[in-house]
C-alpha cells in the first residue's frame, strides 16, 4: 500500500475473472498490477484496466498477492505461489468461504509471508454504483500486517471493515449468503416472476435475486458446499419450510364442525 509513484507497490492478482477485474479497477491508482488467469480472451480487458497479464510464477513474485481463484483450484494455486513468492510478501484471498482457504494458506505458505483472509461482502453487481461504504470481512491468519491492510481498505477505498475469524465468518455467511443464494436459485426456477403487480417487498426480493443470479456457478458451489456450516443451515431451512407446509395443509383440511341434524 504505497502511494509513491516512483516505486509503486506491485500487486499480483491470481484469477482475473469478474472479481479480479473489479479489484483491478479500484486498485489501479495504488498499485502496479499484473494478473494471471488460464482463461483465454482477457487481453483486451487487461489492457483497458492497465493490467499486465503474466505467468502464475511471475505474478507470485509481487509485493502483494491477491488470490481470486475458485475454491476448487485454491490448493493448487497456493502450492505454486508458495514456491515462487518473495520473503515478506503479503498474501490476501477474497473467497466467499474462509475456513478451508485459511487452513490451506496456513499449511502451505512459508512463515515469512503475511497472510490475511478477506471476503468483500459485495460483487460486481452490487458494486456497480461504487464500493464506498460496502463491507469487507478481514481475518488475520499470519503476521501483523492485517491492521495496515484494514486501514488501507477503510481510508483509501472507503470500505466498512469487519474484523473476524474464519470460523465466525463461515457461521454467519452460511445464513447470510447461503440462504440468499439458495432462495434465489429456487425462485429463478419458478420463473418468469411477475413484474407488473408487485409489492415493495417483492421488488426488494427481485433486486436481491438480480444481484446474485449472474454469479459464476463456482460461487454458488463454494457458498453451499465449501462452507462447513452451510449444510446444517440448509437442512434447517428445508425442515422448517416442510413443517410450515404440513401446518398449512392441515389447516386447509380442517373443516368447521357442522351441528345440523343433531
Amino acid at each position: 500500500m504505497n502511494n509513491d509513484k516512483s516505486r509503486q507497490t506491485l500487486l499480483g492478482i491470481v484469477g482475473f475473472g469478474a472479481f479480479g477485474q473489479l479489484a483491478a479497477a479500484h486498485l489501479g491508482e495504488y498499485f502496479e498490477i499484473s494478473a494471471y488467469d488460464p482463461s483465454p480472451g482477457l487481453a483486451k480487458t487487461a489492457q483497458q484496466l492497465g493490467v499486465t497479464l503474466s505467468s502464475l510464477h511471475s505474478v507470485s513474485q509481487a509485493d502483494v498477492i491477491l488470490i481470486a481463484a475458485p475454491v476448487s483450484s485454491f490448493e493448487e494455486v497456493v502450492s505454486e505461489i508458495a514456491v515462487a513468492c518473495n520473503p515478506g510478501a503479503l498474501i490476501v484471498d477474497v473467497g466467499s468461504v474462509k475456513v478451508i482457504p485459511s487452513e490451506i494458506m496456513r499449511r502451505l505458505l512459508p512463515n515469512h509471508m503475511d497472510i490475511v483472509a478477506t471476503h468483500p461482502l459485495f460483487g460486481p453487481q452490487s458494486a456497480g454504483p461504487g464500493i464506498e461504504g460496502l463491507k469487507v470481512a478481514v481475518c488475520p491468519i499470519q503476521g501483523r500486517r492485517h491492521m495496515r491492510l484494514a486501514a488501507f481498505l477503510r481510508k483509501a477505498l472507503g470500505l466498512t471493515v469487519i474484523m473476524t475469524t474464519p470460523d465466525d465468518h463461515d457461521q454467519e455467511a452460511a445464513v447470510v449468503q447461503g440462504l440468499t443464494h439458495l432462495i434465489a436459485k429456487v425462485l429463478l426456477r419458478m420463473g418468469p416472476l411477475p413484474t407488473r403487480m408487485t409489492t415493495k417487498s417483492f421488488d426488494l426480493l427481485s433486486e436481491a435475486i438480480s444481484m446474485v443470479q449472474h454469479d459464476a456457478p463456482e460461487v454458488f458451489e463454494a457458498i453451499e458446499k465449501a462452507n462447513p456450516y452451510a449444510e446444517t443451515v440448509r437442512r434447517r431451512f428445508f425442515d422448517l419450510a416442510a413443517s410450515l407446509s404440513i401446518e398449512l395443509e392441515a389447516a386447509s383440511t380442517t373443516k368447521p364442525h357442522n351441528e345440523s341434524g343433531h
